[in-house]
């Protein structure tokens, strides 16, 4: 396999080991294959991963082959920064596979920079190591449990590291290593006796799932303090995890509240870095119902607070003296239907800044508040900085010293996305160039960033910017050079409503014979993804393969997906079917009428987690489709987490139809088509009751049914041997029932 290209700036090296022409050769001979794509890692290379800026700005880390990169922005120089033989002693341990699964959906980084550029962290397996890049050795300073959100963190001035075990928050002091870990935030003796499920300063599923909470828990600017939110799950329902692997089988009961449940009941509190009593900030929050999604420290004395309501209508920020009381509101956000999901926020030196789709889409707006007295009265609205028909998707950074913002934004073509940066005073400067994508990563201090840029044909190239136009690449691939991938056909067809609607189609290579193509369509439908941009997706090796044998594959992105706007998101409002439907079968029908050599008979569907029950939905309604593959779908909307299902369905009490028409379990008995169901036993996100209640209404109708079960597997099915398995058998089945030969 070929490995990445790296190119520095300044003194460019270049570390590249190439196909010899042979190789070469036999793979421009050699088709693709599952086993190629999905048997031995990335076909195209492993992406550096977990990038990281040192402190002061110096310094860009990353993880490549199984060490730790660094590259130097004084010097341009590229070097190993901690070896492939230390990183091994430094991870020795192995997670479980739930921890491999969640560290990896979320990004979970496993090193940290410590606050003088001088020393990293190292988390493996709960192990918490401090290890000195001038002395190049490592001491384990405490132990987590191993669990994947035990999020260890420095304290601003470096005195201490903390992390979370049993469900508390810990700490331990560098300057006196033999002093024991203190333990901030010890589960009250009285809710322990009594069964209580309290989280002081843990990320619980639904938070972490559903409202991108990647840390409870925050230090004060001048490290006396810590701020966490208090998470009491005693009320939220449990769902079993059953290990069936060994021979008596473990079961693992998760903390998994449904639609209508009790949600966790959240506070947030203070307690000081010596430890001591817990100071309670009293907001306006339902206990057991509202969310607090982001807080953070205004400064050091002052808190600042988002809470959300249950039906996700309504965003407030509070501001709250950190020696606890009340809070004092300073701005809030409502909406008739449902809020953007996108809740980040920042705050500091008399600013806020945050994102919101009031005005149609999402766009970013300035707050200011008096610095010196930051409680003493609302923030005031300086100004919108961004507007237009473009949604604005990651704020990177804020810097209210130079008055400026990093962001990214669709603006000038809904499928690519470009690298902006705004003034407060509304001027706005474009800094990445090219079609596609691009993806920043910005230095806390000075202009330098980092441009991750792909296109549809072309996996992420990564550049150094140090500012506009004056970008360096270090790292790129050309592995899947030979396989001379093909671009899709771009369409773009009208909804019943006029909205344009983004899609995709690939042909296999000089299929022109009338009705001659099977037609294979694969959306994801569901809300906050925008599946139809012009951005690397590893899937896009799948499609080529379905190409290669004969297939067509048809992408389309449907009203009440994201990337559009509010209308366009909230059609999925209180409606998780009819609505997407109908544009998936409206640009079905363009695809056939404009490409003859599309067969209409020979018609499948595929998709994964909403695109899985979005596979149920077509066959279930439509008898259209002759064969389709659902992985890991939803059946039942009540069987799904409250914060999603609720933010567009409301509760089972407030909409008791919307659950039962949409809900494919409901019209499993209508089912055309041969249909194969797949699901990892061990999926914390669509448990697998979901499947088994889909199965037992399609045995109650005497329909047959194929099904693909994978031992201990989470929601994404990782692993060579699960992924080459999957894929084997989607490709089986398309072969089998959607081939001119069977009738």
């Amino acid at each position: 396999m070929a490995r990445a290209t790296i190119l520095l700036p300044s003194a460019v090296l270049v570390f590249f080991f190439a196909l010899s022409p042979l190789a070469a050769q036999t793979a421009r001979e050699t088709p693709l294959t599952v086993e190629k794509i999905y048997g031995h890692g990335p076909l195209m290379g492993s992406l550096p991963a977990h990038f990281a800026w040192s402190p002061n700005g110096k310094e860009l880390t990353y993880l490549d082959g199984g060490q730790l990169i660094g590259l130097d922005l004084t010097t341009g120089r590229l070097h190993v920064l901690v070896s492939r033989a230390k990183m091994a002693v430094l991870d020795e341990a192995s997670d479980s596979e739930l921890v491999r699964a969640t560290r990896s959906r979320y990004n979970l980084s496993t090193y940290f920079w410590a606050p003088d550029s001088a020393h990293l962290m190292f988390d493996s397996a709960g192990r918490i190591w401090y290890y000195g890049l001038h002395s190049g050795a490592g001491v384990q300073v405490g132990f987590s449990g191993g669990g994947a959100r035990d999020d260890p963190k420095f304290s601003p001035n470096g005195q201490y590291i903390s992390f979370i075990r049993n469900h508390c928050l810990m700490e331990v002091n560098l300057r006196n290593p033999l002093t024991p870990t203190i333990d901030l935030a010890p589960t009250p003796s009285a809710a322990a006796s009594s069964g209580e499920v309290v989280l002081n300063g843990e990320v619980d599923w639904v938070y972490g799932e559903e409202l991108d909470v990647q840390s409870n828990y925050f230090w004060s600017p001048d490290s006396t303090r810590v701020a966490y939110l208090q998470m009491n799950e005693t009320n939220v329902p449990r769902y079993p995890l059953v290990g069936w692997l060994s021979v008596h089988p473990r079961v693992d009961f998760q903390r998994y509240p449904q639609p209508g449940d009790p949600n966790p009941s959240v506070r947030v509190g203070v307690v000081s870095a010596k430890g001591g009593r817990t100071r309670w900030i009293e907001l306006p929050v339902r206990p057991g119902d509202d969310y607090i999604p982001r807080f953070g420290w205004v400064d050091r004395k002052t808190l600042w607070i988002e809470t959300i309501s249950r039906d996700q209508k309504r965003r407030d920020l509070y501001f709250a003296s950190a020696d606890g009381g009340g809070g004092r509101r300073m701005l809030e956000i409502k909406d008739n239907k449902f809020l953007d999901e996108n809740y980040d926020v920042s705050v500091g030196a008399g600013y806020i800044v945050l994102s919101d789709w009031t005005s149609g889409h999402n766009q970013l707006y300035l707050y200011s508040y008096d610095k010196n007295k930051p409680l003493s009265a609302p923030a005031k609205e300086v100004r919108q900085l961004t507007r237009g028909g473009f949604e604005v998707s990651d704020v990177y950074k804020v810097d209210p010293e130079n008055k400026r913002i990093d962001y990214a934004s669709n603006q000038g073509d809904p499928i690519e996305q470009q690298l902006w940066q705004v003034s407060f005073n509304g001027v706005r400067k474009q800094l990445s160039a090219g079609a596609g994508f691009h993806v920043g990563n910005f230095a806390p201090v000075g202009g330098a960033f980092i441009d991750q840029y792909s296109d549809r044909l072309h996996p992420p190239t990564l550049s150094l910017c140090q500012a506009v136009g004056k970008c360096r690449v270090f790292w790129q691939t050309h592995a899947l050079d030979p396989y001379h991938l093909r671009a899709p056909q771009q369409l773009e067809v009208k909804a019943r409503d006029g909205t344009t609607l983004y899609a995709t189609l690939l042909l296999p290579a000089g299929a022109t014979d009338p009705a001659s193509v099977p037609l294979i369509l694969n959306p994801y439908g569901g809300p906050g993804e925008q599946s139809v941009v012009d951005q690397w997706s590893y899937d896009l090796l799948f499609d080529e393969l379905l190409a290669g044998h004969g297939f067509a594959v048809l992408h389309a992105d449907n009203r009440g997906m994201a990337g559009r706007g509010r209308a366009f998101a909230q059609a999925a409002y209180h409606n998780f079917g009819p609505v997407q439907f109908q544009d998936q079968m409206t640009v079905l029908n363009y695809a056939l009428a404009h490409y003859p050599q599309l067969d209409p008979k020979r018609l499948g569907w595929w998709g994964w987690s909403w695109g899985g029950t979005f596979t149920l939905y077509a066959m279930t309604h439509s008898s259209r489709f002759r064969a389709g593959v659902a992985v890991a779908p939803v059946t039942n909307w009540l069987d799904y987490d409250s914060i999603y299902t609720e933010r567009y369905l409301g509760t089972p009490a407030d909409d008791p139809g919307a659950y039962r028409v949409d809900s494919v379990v409901n019209s499993a008995a209508n089912l055309k088509g041969r249909l194969l169901l797949a699901i990892g036993t061990g999926d914390d996100n669509v448990h697998i009751g979901n499947t088994v209640q889909f199965i037992q209404q399609l045995l109650n109708a005497g329909i047959a049914y194929n099904l693909q079960i994978f031992p201990g597997k989470t929601h994404s099915i990782r692993g060579p041997a699960a992924r080459v398995a999957l894929y084997r058998r989607i490709l089986a089945h398309f072969e089998r029932y959607l081939m001119p030969q069977v009738q």
